[in-house]
């Protein structure tokens, strides 16, 4: 399967990429960052999709630029945790959007995409204090994928 998605560049790590949303409110500076959770072991790591706000010349992964291209920017982002993953095949990834809105936009790309994602990642979803495989059609709060 072939989304379409933005052209991503991998910064001076395996930790971070950047790419540019392009849309209605113009030309958005991307960042995504994989950052690692050292307290949960060497292998985990916390993703965070964010924009560059070039006047205060910082990453927020809070702000809402609605440039209209969401499944674009999710499938940028997927194609980031398959380019990741491939160079760190034991990374365990973790996302939560920082607002129940954001985990469920995740979700909604999950669920559209989860033929191909289940055939290649080992996915799970936090919900009532425990994680548990992945089902759709259950709100998350957060969510693990793993390599198969």
């Amino acid at each position: 399967m072939h989304l379409e998605k933005y052209t991503a560049v991998k910064g001076d790590s395996d930790f971070y990429y950047e790419f540019y949303s392009e849309g209605p409110k113009g030309r958005i500076r991307k960042i995504v960052r994989l950052m690692s959770l050292t307290e949960y072991g060497n292998d985990y790591y916390n993703l965070y999709l964010g924009d560059w706000l070039e006047a205060e010349d910082r990453f927020s992964d809070t702000v809402v630029s609605n440039n209209m291209d969401r499944e674009k920017i999710l499938a940028t982002v997927a194609a980031i945790v398959v380019d990741f993953t491939a160079a760190i095949p034991h990374a365990v990834i973790f996302a939560e959007g920082n607002t129940a809105s954001r985990n469920r936009l995740y979700q909604m790309g999950i669920s559209a995409n989860w033929k191909v994602i289940n055939e290649y990642f080992d996915l799970h979803g936090f919900k009532d204090g425990k994680w548990e495989r992945f089902q759709k059609n259950r709100n998350y709060e957060s969510f693990l994928l793993r390599r198969k």
